[in-house]
């Protein structure tokens, strides 16, 4: 973590903030799978290069909780984040094989202040993350709501 306490006043449109790197190994996406999502293309090597994904993939929602760890070490973690309304737009892209090294960056599309809620700011992100071939596998946009530092402060 950067030390640096993330409120709403640090966000501004354009705004980057790298997510850190994630390798996935066979092991965490046939955990993942046996648990929450046992399709046979992720929880069997073979099964996997069977199939449209072309090798052992994490789930999709898998994924999805990668980049929510990533997009907590990189901000969230050390933020006045109170939590989202919601996903705008979740699209998977491309598979996540395993031994796939991650990485990405969540940019500021918009932020604005709740007129019910003075304490309180909607900051809209769109994040990408992508395999270490710099292919994209996920892109998301989603609000968050922040605290500010001071109240009247933005």
């Amino acid at each position: 973590m950067s030390g640096k306490r993330w409120a709403y006043e640090d966000f501004y449109e354009g705004c980057v903030i790298a997510l850190p790197e994630k390798r996935v190994g066979k092991e965490e996406i046939v955990a993942f799978a046996s648990e929450f999502d046992a399709q046979p293309m992720h929880l069997d090597e073979e099964a996997g290069k069977a199939s449209l994904l072309g090798g052992l993939a994490a789930s999709g929602w898998h994924t999805c909780s990668i980049f929510m760890r990533m997009m907590c070490e990189a901000f969230l973690l050390d933020s006045t984040s109170q939590g989202s309304p919601g996903i705008t737009d979740m699209r998977w892209q491309r598979p996540v094989l395993a031994g796939d090294r991650l990485s990405g960056a969540s940019t500021v599309l918009s932020r604005r202040l709740l007129k019910s809620r003075p304490d309180l700011g909607l900051v809209t992100f769109r994040h990408e993350v992508k395999n270490q071939n710099g292919e994209r596998v996920i892109l998301c946009e989603n609000p968050i709501l922040f605290r500010l530092r001071e109240k009247g402060a933005a």
